[in-house]
């Protein structure tokens, strides 16, 4: 195997196809940006049977998250066959980047998460933020009590309020524009943080195998999290280790 591009205490990040790369091959958790391989960009080329090779070399990895239109995961869903749909979400963009002038503006992507064995098993944290509007309490029909999270206290129980609620499945994020960010699929990291908080625990290892630019990267980074990444073209393989070089200070967000 090739040595790294970069490394510090907590990332490593390689120049090369992951296939040909095993460092990846102890991760807890996959977070990434294919190539959707729906436009006629030399570099938009879906690497075929990705998501049941990635399962198949790595038997720690029990989650993935994977970034996607709705056009792709059709086309695509046998090659997930491997993987079982857990939940999805979405990033709502602050611009819609539409090309059709007789469409809807698209303002939104997709982010799937998928799961081998136990639900029960996985090491997941609640998906839980800080109360930020008023909410009304009030009593069910069946004398529950609803707080208008969809939380519902556990039989018997009494509901204790603590601030928080549910994180909502639809995540804004601003990535910026082409004149500030180095990748032309730009994904903010107010978007990767909460995915990587949620299903990685404090000792687990993060992997990203369509690094780009280093988004998961650096969001693991900044969350104190292990993360190894691989990137075939040298171009962001370079962005990425500018950006995790400038550590904590860099709050861009770039695929």
């Amino acid at each position: 195997m090739s040595e790294p591009y970069y490394a510090d205490d907590l990332i490593t990040l390689y120049l090369g196809d992951f296939r040909e790369v095993d460092a990846w091959h102890a991760a807890d958790v996959l977070v990434t940006d294919p190539p959707y391989g729906e436009t006629s960009l030399v570099w938009d080329r879906w690497p075929d049977g990705w998501p049941q090779l990635v399962a198949d070399s790595s038997p720690s990895l029990l989650q993935m998250w994977c970034f996607g239109s709705t056009r792709m995961f059709l086309d695509r869903r046998d090659e997930f066959a491997g993987w079982k749909l857990a939940q999805d979400g979405g990033w709502s963009k602050p611009r819609g980047r539409g090309v059709m002038n007789d469409r809807f503006n698209r303002s939104h992507e997709l982010v799937t998460h998928w799961y081998r064995g136990p639900w029960g098993d996985l090491p997941l944290t609640s998906p839980r933020v800080p109360k930020t509007v008023p909410w009304t309490v009030k009593a069910t029909r069946n004398g529950s009590v609803d707080d208008g999270s969809k939380v519902r206290p556990m039989a018997g129980g009494s509901y204790q309020d603590d601030g928080t609620r549910l994180m909502l499945t639809v995540i804004p994020g601003d990535p910026g524009d082409a004149r500030t960010t180095s990748h032309p699929t730009q994904k903010p990291l107010e978007v990767i943080e909460p995915i990587i908080r949620y299903s990685c625990p404090p000792s687990g290892l993060v992997a990203d195998v369509f690094a780009g630019s280093g988004s998961t990267l650096l969001a693991a980074k900044r969350l104190g999290r292990r993360a190894v990444g691989v990137e075939q073209d040298e171009r962001y393989c370079e962005a990425a280790a500018h950006r995790l070089a400038q550590g904590m200070l860099d709050f861009g967000a770039v695929s």
